[in-house]
């Protein structure tokens, strides 16, 4: 009797040790499936809310000066940059499994420039909206006069809000100028 209690414990231990050899096989080759469907949705976000953004800023700059609109954005990977100096608007996706474009080639979706480049461990996505043949694109802080040169937000749990509005232009025939503003905490 006792000798078929040890078999019993150790066919039990033994199918359990199966099991979850089983079960860490399954996983090793489905979790980076997920991962990289987690890396498509979000550069395919990413991409949508730069297009939401060139949207508005361009019925912005199709009317006439003083025409504003809000925005809200969710950042849930990556960091936005309002680069003023360079009038372009840049998201960075760090830590993608797989690269969007070849390394270090520039790949046009719409307006969107998109960037690949390879880390040690996974690759970095540039997503890069360029005005500087269309508009002066300024990110202000507060009620200064001169724009902030490159300006970073990073991911929120909480969406920002945004202001961009179309303030004309210094001169006849230069391109508008397009004043962002955080509206957060306002």
């Amino acid at each position: 009797m006792k000798e078929r209690k040890g078999q019993i414990w150790i066919e039990t231990v033994l199918y359990t040790l199966i099991g979850l050899a089983l079960i860490g096989l399954v996983l090793a080759f489905i979790t980076p499936k997920i991962n990289e469907s987690k890396d498509r949705a979000v550069i395919e976000q990413s991409i949508g809310l730069l297009n939401l953004i060139d949207d508005k800023i361009n019925i912005i700059i199709s009317g006439a000066p003083g025409n504003t609109r809000n925005i809200d954005i969710t950042l849930k990977k990556g960091d936005l940059y309002f680069n003023s100096t360079a009038d372009k608007i840049t998201i960075v996706l760090d830590d993608i499994t797989e690269p969007l474009t070849q390394e270090g080639t520039d790949v046009d979706i719409g307006r969107i420039k998109a960037r690949s480049s390879k880390t040690q461990k996974a690759n970095n996505i540039t997503l890069t909206l360029d005005y500087s043949d269309t508009a002066d694109i300024g990110y202000f802080e507060g009620s200064s006069i001169t724009p902030v040169p490159n300006k970073k937000f990073t991911i929120s749990s909480t969406p920002y809000k945004f202001s961009f509005a179309n303030k004309g232009s210094a001169n006849q025939g230069d391109k508008p100028v397009v004043e962002i503003k955080e509206i957060s905490g306002v």
